[in-house]
């Protein structure tokens, strides 16, 4: 099952290491930081980086979810599980599937390329191919796409690597 815990903004890294160093690996399948590629110019040339997708949250996937509970009380810093009440709840099939097509196997959003004519927008190559539907805005010279999902219940935006390659 997969399960979030949310952090302090910003401390995500911080917090994973912390979890693995906490022994808390025994009770996990996979503990990540989902993450995109962008691209940023600066000095005069375009340096690609990875981002956090989703600041202030941490995924995890295991099948103890007690043990792993109980281990996760020993780590300093976290903020809390993500549920209902005291029962921590795990992520639904469409959530996951959601992450898992955006990020693959790494984890990580790749950069996108696509073209607009008129105002429709078509991804050619990248995991947002067949997901135009959900970007709501593009800023070229950023190289950027900010898209609309439905997560955790609700509707939260992410921003993500997408080259448009030209404009009719």
């Amino acid at each position: 099952m997969w399960y979030v815990i949310q952090v302090t903004t910003g401390k995500e890294e911080q917090i994973l290491n912390m979890i693995k160093k906490y022994g808390v690996q025994e009770y996990l399948k996979e503990c990540f930081i989902p993450k995109y590629e962008r691209r940023r110019k600066y000095l005069g040339q375009w340096h690609q980086e990875e981002a956090v997708l989703f600041p202030g949250y941490i995924f995890i996937i295991s099948d103890e979810v007690e043990g792993l509970y109980q281990a996760l009380k020993q780590v300093p810093q976290l903020t809390k599980l993500l549920g209902v009440g005291e029962k921590w709840t795990p992520m639904t099939k469409e959530d996951i599937a959601i992450i898992e097509a955006l990020s693959g196997k790494e984890r990580v959003v790749k950069h996108s390329e696509g073209y607009i004519v008129g105002s429709k927008v078509t991804i050619t190559n990248g995991p947002l191919m067949g997901m135009e539907a959900m970007i709501r805005r593009i800023d070229r010279h950023k190289r950027m796409a900010w898209m609309e999902i439905e997560i955790f219940g609700r509707k939260t935006e992410i921003q993500a690597g997408l080259e448009i390659i030209r404009k009719e």
